[in-house]
């Protein structure tokens, strides 16, 4: 029943109708890469009132063609994949699924699994077959070399080989999990890094500074901080509700990430006040936690050839939103100091800072036991690849990790925005354990209003940063597969 060589090349009346219901960013996504691979017959719809919206866009593509509801979508595509938000897919697979085209196959293309598997099971006939779906990247993000989560649920073998078969057009690499097993990935991968990076960015908006105009957050692996940061509030709020509310892993990583910040936090203040004892806590901790993380394993990898993830700090600098400071170090006595008084202190021109939302990253991972390496080679998206290699470039430096313990304890010119940074950790953790999304739209809209105006210029800058980071790390990656390199 279902052709493994089915293709774009294959005539017309051969070819498979695809559906596409929700026509969000990642719904046009896959329109356009089906579309441009030459599938012939791609039906596609978004809510009623669209309609007419997506007629014109579509109007010049006839191989893409706009039905009025889910319904018509629905009966006429032999694979049919829903393109929602997760907190709406047990209505929509309600409304829609009743419809379903006879054995016909159904995938989600929602960040978290457990509510599209009970809608699709509750819902759908069951003649039809549940082979899902879900890219692990950005709507703006080549999909080439990306991972591509397929979830073969319910259906025989020929059906998955079928839909690889439709989506190898995407040249992504598949990645075959359970619904289960995709969501745990996904927290481990996502849940604390969206955390992070939410928090860096209500921070900065509670302090009314745009870190990158004052000279104090600039160049380096603070250019990832902030195209990062202003990426995902360049995004819908939904990408990232879905995840954190629904998933329950997700929520017991985000509330570790804010109780590894505020402890850090503390043991910095302790430490930095005199207390010898307090001092060797926050050292300690830091060094348990640099250990657990990128211990013994990387050590070994190392030994085999593995390249680090992230480019020079000074690649990094080309895609800065801000001027470079003068090449001196801050001193918590002295102010300014020339770099060349400190061997051990990192290149002169970066500022030393606490870096606190990644000593809390690591520390987090350490607690809950989390092994990112092993993520890294299995589904990570662009965003953790990147926030995974400033951590390692931060910690597998003897010089940078000790001038960041050095300024977390003693420089108090960032005590303020580490202040600010907790606090809006703790917020976004306390705002996902209840489990609203309301509040969760508007704390990111709040935050998101705050940094509008910049996100053009970010989003050239920060799509080119992942652009060069990622054609590097897919040459990294076959160089490792034939050198036999890994963790």
């Amino acid at each position: 029943m279902f052709d493994a060589n089915i293709s774009p090349s294959s005539p017309i009346d051969a070819q498979p109708t695809i559906g596409l219901i929700g026509m969000g960013a990642m719904g046009k996504m896959y329109a356009r890469v089906l579309s441009e691979a030459g599938w012939g017959k791609i039906h596609v719809c978004d809510l009623p009132e669209r309609y007419n919206d997506l007629e014109r866009q579509y109007a010049s593509t006839p191989n893409v063609t706009p039905l009025v509801d889910g319904h018509a979508v629905a009966r006429s595509s032999d694979f049919i994949i829903y393109s929602v938000e997760a907190e709406f897919i047990d209505r929509v697979v309600e409304q829609y699924g009743p419809s379903t085209k006879l054995n016909a196959i159904v995938a989600g293309q929602t960040s978290v699994k457990a509510p599209e598997r009970a809608a699709f099971e509750k819902y759908l006939p069951p003649d039809t077959h549940i082979i899902s779906c879900h890219s692990l990247h950005g709507p703006a993000v080549n999909p080439v070399g990306q991972p591509l989560v397929l979830i073969k649920h319910r259906g025989p073998p020929e059906a998955l080989a079928f839909v690889e078969a439709i989506l190898c057009c995407f040249r992504s690499r598949y990645v075959y999990l359970s619904y289960e097993e995709h969501d745990l990935v996904t927290a481990n991968t996502q849940a604390v890094t969206h955390a992070a990076f939410l928090s860096m960015g209500t921070a900065w908006a509670s302090a009314l500074s745009y870190p990158w105009e004052q000279g104090l957050y600039v160049g380096g692996i603070e250019t990832a901080k902030v195209n990062l940061t202003l990426r995902i509030y360049s995004n819908a709020w939904h990408v990232y509700a879905g995840l954190a509310i629904l998933n329950p892993s997700a929520k017991i990583q985000i509330d570790q990430y804010a109780k590894s910040a505020t402890e850090l936090f503390k043991l910095m203040l302790a430490g930095g006040s005199g207390a010898e004892e307090e001092l060797k806590k926050f050292r300690e901790r830091v060094e348990w936690g640099r250990e657990t993380v990128f211990g013994n394993g990387l050590k070994d990898s190392n030994k085999r050839g593995r390249q680090p993830i992230l480019l020079s700090q000074e690649v990094l600098d080309r895609f800065s939103l801000g001027k470079m400071p003068p090449s001196v170090l801050p001193s918590s006595t002295t102010g300014l100091v020339d770099a060349s008084s400190s061997p051990s202190a990192p290149p002169s021109k970066y500022r030393p800072n606490s870096h606190l939302s990644l000593l809390a990253m690591v520390d987090c991972w350490a607690h809950l036991g989390i092994k990112p390496y092993h993520h890294l080679s299995l589904a990570a998206t662009p965003i953790f690849r990147l926030f995974l290699g400033v951590a390692e470039h931060l910690f597998l430096s003897p010089s940078l990790l000790g001038s960041a313990m050095h300024s977390a304890l003693y420089d108090t010119w960032h005590r303020a925005d580490d202040l600010e940074f907790v606090v809006a950790a703790r917020g976004w953790s306390q705002c996902v354990s209840f489990g609203s999304f309301e509040l969760y739209r508007r704390r990111f809209e709040q935050t998101r209003s705050f940094f509008e105006a910049r996100f053009e210029e970010a989003g050239k800058l920060g799509s080119e940063m992942i652009k060069v980071i990622m054609e590097s790390e897919v040459k990294r990656e076959e160089g490792e597969v034939k050198a036999g390199v890994g963790l």
